[in-house]
């Protein structure tokens, strides 16, 4: 058996996306050691056993709704004995319509999973990535208001109205923070290509837009008939373009986290495997740059 030599960093790895974004990295090289960086553990450990690569996975708990448990993932990740790790792939994701919610730190909780725990692991353990490494960030098409998707257009104020939003929430405004964050998603992954230089450092930084995936867990916070539709009845329009199995999006995301055609790629959306154009107002530096700065503050705050 060929031994690992190298890692990555899966979030949300138990189920949907990011389970075949492992399974397919798992078959494709057997240099790759993944980890599954899961809110719970057992569900990772029963996820291990449906990939049947247990000697090449191994389960750490990372809850990107506590600062406090994303800070221990870094701080555990040097002491776990891994092969060097040479990417990340940001994945996990909530999508919430039922009431409001927060993270651990009192933060939004869309805002606070989909965007800031992911900017706090990825800024917390650049220092212990080996180059070369990529880094990447599943968005969503959804964050781009000239996009037919049916969902709301995204509404970036500040990151801090993000973090602490004003107002109730209803089932569109809950939306609306999902389409929002991922519009963070964009902001960040082109702040961070610039902040590392593009590449020069050895980091490669891209979005992903899966597509939309029905049987993905993003509807479990919907109504039960619309999860009945979300789980049976939209699958039947795979046939359509832009809407993929979790199987085939999988395929797609591990390529850009490992497949050779892709070095020294950095600084790109993909709309699953091709390059495309994000929305307008992903491409706004200030912007970026104020979420970047607040995003700090956040966490310098959330950790004192």
């Amino acid at each position: 058996m060929t031994e690992s030599t190298r890692t990555v960093i899966i979030t949300g790895a138990n189920s949907g996306l990011g389970l075949r974004c492992a399974q397919s990295l798992l078959a494709s090289d057997p240099s790759w050691h993944v980890v599954l960086a899961v809110r719970d553990p057992k569900r990772g450990a029963a996820a291990v056993q449906e990939l049947g690569a247990g000697a090449r996975c191994t389960v750490m708990a990372l809850d990107l709704a506590s600062l406090s448990s994303v800070r221990g993932f870094i701080d555990d990740v040097p002491a776990a004995g891994l092969a060097p790790v040479h990417a990340v792939v940001c994945n996990a994701g909530v999508q919430l319509v039922s009431g409001a919610h927060t993270t651990a730190d009192g933060y939004e909780m869309t805002f606070g999973v989909n965007h800031l725990g992911h900017f706090a692991l990825v800024s917390g353990l650049l220092d212990t990535l080996t180059a070369p490494v990529r880094i990447v960030v599943v968005s969503s098409g959804t964050h781009d208001p000239a996009r037919f998707t049916g969902m709301p257009h995204p509404r970036y104020t500040t990151a801090a109205d993000l973090a602490q939003p004003p107002g109730e929430l209803t089932s569109e405004e809950g939306r609306r923070r999902y389409t929002t964050s991922k519009l963070c998603n964009l902001l960040f992954t082109y702040e961070l290509d610039r902040r590392l230089d593009h590449g020069s450092q050895g980091v490669t930084v891209n979005a992903f837009d899966p597509g939309l995936m029905p049987g993905s867990g993003l509807a479990g916070d919907y109504p039960p008939l619309q999860r009945l539709a979300w789980r049976y009845l939209l699958p039947a329009l795979r046939v359509l373009p832009g809407v993929n199995s979790t199987r085939t999006s999988g395929r797609h995301l591990a390529a850009l986290a490992a497949d050779p055609r892709f070095d020294g790629v950095t600084g790109m959306y993909f709309e699953g495997n091709k390059p495309a154009l994000s929305s307008t107002d992903s491409y706004k530096i200030d912007t970026a740059r104020e979420l970047w700065d607040t995003s700090e503050r956040l966490l310098t705050h959330a950790l004192k």
